[in-house]
């Protein structure tokens, strides 16, 4: 896994998905529900690793950004692409998770290591192992500056076998009309 600094890579972009959600918990699951609903019609069917796997992306980059991104009466939105890869037997899942809180950045998770002087894990606690799940399970991930507004865009790739091509998808949200 790398963490770095990029914007968005120049590789085609094969469909998107965009929405933007009220800043609850409420929002956070909602955005986890369509987005799988989604991955399912791009052909990361329900059930398979993938779909696991870029769901809880999904679910931790919106939980995130519901409660460290939280500005009162701000959305934020969710943003999936599927990125061509060179090869037509991988695709490329992009989730992007922007918040209006551009002063609270997210720090990379402790490395086990660094956490052998810290007391053992108490399993009632519910919080602190979200980046940590992204670090370890997305192929890249890592957080620029929002180019529209104040706050942050917070985003994780991972890449993906496919046996069935993807459908291109109409582009969906507030600025763009379902075709």
């Amino acid at each position: 896994m790398n963490r770095t600094e990029q914007p968005a890579p120049a590789i085609p972009v094969h469909a998107c998905f965009t929405l933007h959600f009220s800043s609850t918990p409420r929002g956070a699951r909602l955005a986890r529900r369509l987005c799988g609903e989604r991955l399912d019609t791009w052909g990361i069917p329900y059930g398979s690793d993938s779909h696991d796997v870029l769901s809880l992306l999904v679910s931790e980059l919106a939980a995130n950004a519901v409660t460290h991104g939280h500005v009162a009466g701000r959305d934020f939105r969710v943003h999936l692409l599927a990125l061509s890869a060179t090869d037509a037997a991988t695709l490329t899942i992009r989730v992007e998770v922007t918040d209006t809180r551009g002063d609270r950045l997210p720090e990379p998770p402790a490395t086990p290591a660094a956490r052998a002087g810290e007391p053992a894990a108490d399993s009632s606690r519910t919080g602190g192992r979200g980046l940590f799940l992204v670090e370890a399970l997305a192929d890249s991930w890592g957080c620029v500056p929002r180019p529209d507004g104040p706050g942050k865009t917070v985003w994780a790739e991972y890449t993906v076998a496919t046996s069935a091509t993807v459908a291109p998808v109409a582009r969906y949200g507030p600025s763009v009309a379902p075709s």
